[in-house]
This record gives C-alpha cells, structure tokens and sequence, in this order.
C-alpha cells in the first residue's frame, strides 16, 4: 500500500534482492511482523509452500495467488512475521480504488499453526488498513474444506461474505468476504 518502492524492493534491471527487512527476533520475544521483502529467500520458501497448496487445493482457473514480483508492486504492502529469524509468516494488502483494501497471501507455517499466529497477523492487516485510510477491506479464499478454518477465522474477525469485488468473478471455488472498516 505503499506510493512507489516498497521496503527491500530491488531498484533496478541486474539488482539483486536486498534481503528481508524483518527484525531478527530471538525466542524470548516471540513472533514480530515488520515490512518484509517478497523477492527474498526467507519469503520464498513460505510462499512456495503457499503457492503448492493452493494449487494442490483448488483447480488452476481458481488459484488467484500473486508472483513474488507482483507481491513487491508499489500498490502492495508486504508483510512478514518472524522469528528467531525465520519468516513462519506472511501476509499483504492490496490498495484497490475508492479506498477498498485486499488481502493477498496470508499465510502461517504449518508447524506454528494453533498460536494464534494467524490471528495476530489478521488484526496488523486490518490495522494497518485502517492506518493507511482504508475503509474497507476484502479478500477471497478457497470454498474448499482445507480453506474452513480460514474462513472461520475472517469471520470471527468480522468479516462477511460478499459478492465478488474488484476483477474477480463468480466462483463455485471460491468465497469472497469483506469487512467495514468505518
């Protein structure tokens, strides 16, 4: 949700990388979320795992995931949640007009599921959505069963299901949920 280069993004044609920008934290602290760098390999890892189980889940013409390019647009504000170093996960959002909001790539390592982790990185999108002026915020996720507690999650956080919002369509693979944040 940035104007611009996001945090890490490379500058240039030839640049390499720069590395994720997360804070290193250490075990006693727990999991932080900062800016973090789609393009970097601590990100990779996390969203291949991502990007398999999407497609391993849903047919290809419902897999809506972002490129790690994409997931770096000055229209995209990337997030990581570290620690002890390791990126455990991840999450984006994508400004859309009249100030409509999207998460993209939520994502929370499968060995550190069932902390709350997901949780936390829900209610920093939706803060952070609020702090960038956005007044409402959407998304879409799987209508499969492995998308259940996803979607359970959203709507505890208050999310509802809604039609289809910016270039998405009816779906039978598909739920789409938003959130007021006025």
């Amino acid at each position: 949700m940035t104007t611009g280069q996001s945090a890490g993004q490379s500058s240039g044609a030839g640049d390499s990388p720069a590395p994720d920008t997360g804070p290193e934290v250490g075990p006693q602290t727990g999991p932080v979320i900062a800016i973090g760098d789609p393009l970097s390999d601590g990100v990779a890892k996390l969203l291949a795992r991502h990007v398999a189980l999407m497609r391993e889940v849903s047919p290809p013409e419902s897999v809506h995931v972002l490129t790690p390019a994409d997931l770096a647009g000055p229209d995209i504000a990337f997030y990581t949640m570290r620690d002890g170093g390791h990126v455990i996960g991840m999450g984006a959002l994508k400004r859309l007009p009249d100030r409509h909001g999207e998460i993209k790539s939520m994502h929370v390592a499968d060995e550190v599921r069932g902390r709350g982790l997901a949780r936390r990185m829900l209610e920093h999108l939706v803060a952070e959505a609020r702090s960038l002026g956005l007044t409402r915020l959407s998304l879409e996720t799987g209508a499969e069963p492995e998308f259940a507690p996803a979607r359970a999650l959203y709507a505890r956080a208050g999310f509802r299901i809604c039609p289809p919002f910016g270039s998405y369509r009816e779906d039978p693979n598909s739920v789409f949920m938003t959130r007021d944040l006025s």
